[in-house]
């Protein structure tokens, strides 16, 4: 009984320790995405809309991507509001762009990641961003001419942020966000203190530390099954990072995780079908590897 109760305690420990580090940055996450969500979410979506009235070229793919960055919606939300894009006349490469990025990063998890230091949010939004527009740029150039997504039976999705008072509108939206995030937060933190308390440093230093191609593939491969909610992993990688992973590991497995998503593959199978869904497979790991290799060198 001792022993379990020493266990307990120390395990507080490390989660409490965790949580007062990143506590502030889930709340102002939290507090930012809700508001970007409810008073800048249809202006996002509207400007991507009014690209489709311009000649930007593969412009258009850079802005596209930034604006997937930007948009608050998850990948069931930004499906259907790619589906009414594509009715409006915007290009599938742009398309891509909006979509790659969009599953890959948003305002709130912006700020999570601002836990884990500048250099890593630093690399966080660039590496994303220039997912999303390489993205763009391979439709563009193996599909020209041709289809690649299938948006048959999408319609845009049902807007909840519709209460006439603006203060309660916002305080719902906050409230499903708190709702969707707290039980994936609270994860993060406890599989961290697990981390902390029973696996020695070394470890990750050796599997993610010492030989960076072999850390790269380690950290794209494990992004795969263990990623479940940005802000759930906030606290894991700002554990692995203080115990030796590379920024280019880190930024691998922050590629590859919520790209496999299961939830956003689920999303993704239908409108791509089998061959292009393991094309993008395929493009997210080689983009994910290569991108941690970059950033050790550089870094």
């Amino acid at each position: 009984m001792k022993i379990l109760q020493r266990e307990a305690i120390y395990l507080w420990y490390y989660f409490d320790v965790q949580l007062r580090q990143i506590f502030w940055y889930w709340v102002l996450g939290m507090a930012v995405g809700s508001a970007v969500s409810v008073f800048l979410k249809k202006q996002i979506h509207n400007t991507v809309r009014s690209l489709s009235q311009k000649k930007l070229g593969l412009t258009g793919i850079v802005f596209s991507s930034l604006l997937g960055i930007a948009s608050p919606l998850c990948m069931y939300g930004t499906i259907p509001i790619a589906a009414s894009f594509s009715k409006g006349g915007v290009r599938d490469d742009w398309l891509a762009a909006f979509m790659m990025s969009s599953i890959l990063l948003n305002p709130q998890l912006i700020l999570y990641s601002a836990a884990l230091r500048s250099t890593v949010l630093v690399v966080r939004i660039v590496s994303c961003v220039l997912c999303g527009i390489m993205a763009g740029l391979c439709v563009h150039w193996f599909y020209r001419g041709k289809s690649f997504f299938n948006f048959t039976g999408f319609e845009e999705p049902k807007n909840n942020d519709t209460d006439p008072n603006i203060l309660f509108r916002y305080i719902k939206n906050l409230w499903r966000n708190i709702k969707t995030t707290t039980p994936y937060f609270l994860l993060g933190l406890i599989l961290s203190a697990v981390f902390q308390r029973y696996v020695p440093a070394e470890i990750m230093t050796e599997l993610f530390g010492r030989n960076e191609a072999w850390g790269v593939l380690m950290a794209a491969t494990i992004g795969v099954p263990l990623y479940a909610c940005g802000g759930g992993t906030i606290p894991l990688l700002q554990q692995w990072l203080w115990e030796g992973m590379s920024v280019g590991s880190a930024a691998s497995f922050m590629l590859t995780g919520p790209a496999t998503k299961i939830t956003n593959l689920g999303a993704l199978k239908i409108v791509l079908g089998v061959k292009r869904f393991f094309l993008y497979l395929a493009y997210v790991m080689l983009f994910s590897f290569i991108s941690g290799v970059l950033v050790n060198r550089i870094i």
